[in-house]
């Protein structure tokens, strides 16, 4: 799932069309408040784009706000599928997953690198349907992997064998088949497929190998 974080800020409805026509499952679209994270990105009207632009591209929306739950009629309005909400969120989280399920669309939730899995196991699973797991700091596009985040993959495995895990931060197609070994399911990247010099191949190759790792994973792999 390409994030368009990623992309050239000044071509982002060629660069939702092209992320489409390479193959993607999804896009991943990054909501910043400049409060929660040090920094501001689009809003509303984007998403509605993004539907309009690539309507078969399934919109998974990040609010990374420090009151999520004061915008999420906002953009399930523009068009969001799945509407992710970090459990560090300044909100009642549990009131915020519900409000977004009474809309019909799925609720997730998002914890940051240094944050453990408890306060996500202490949430009753029904109220949502993705955990996406940080692997930076969230804010701003490029950073480098953390890796001391991810044994909490595996955690969340074992605990939710059929629920969706996705990870963000830093995933290539090296620390991306890291995360596919261990469990994660969906794999969010920017700047490794938005640069990358055919995004179609990269996602392919990507797609291919994170599904043999998990594979080998569930049958008793490394």
């Amino acid at each position: 799932m390409p994030s368009i974080l990623g992309a050239d800020p000044g071509r982002l409805a060629d660069e939702c069309v092209r992320a489409g026509s390479a193959g993607a499952d999804g896009l991943h679209i990054d909501i910043m408040d400049g409060h929660f994270v040090p920094n501001i990105s689009m809003g509303p009207p984007f998403v509605k784009m993004a539907r309009e632009e690539t309507p078969a591209l399934h919109r998974s929306v990040h609010l990374m706000l420090t009151r999520p739950d004061l915008y999420i009629n906002d953009y399930i309005d523009a068009g969001a599928e799945t509407l992710l909400i970090h459990v560090e969120a300044d909100c009642d989280v549990v009131e915020a997953l519900k409000a977004i399920r009474s809309r019909g669309i799925r609720p997730g939730l998002v914890i940051n690198p240094d944050t453990p899995v408890d306060p996500v196991f202490e949430i009753d699973p029904g109220r949502y349907d993705e955990v996406l797991c940080m692997f930076v700091h969230p804010g701003f596009c490029g950073q480098s992997f953390i890796p001391e985040a991810l044994p909490k993959i595996r955690e969340l495995r074992d605990r939710f064998p059929d629920k969706d895990i996705s990870v963000d931060g830093g995933i290539d197609d090296s620390t991306g088949l890291e995360c596919a070994r261990r469990g994660a399911n969906i794999l969010i990247s920017g700047s490794y497929l938005y640069h990358a010099p055919d995004m179609s191949a990269s996602i392919s190759d990507l797609r291919s190998s994170a599904k043999e790792a998990m594979t080998h994973s569930q049958t008793g792999g490394a």
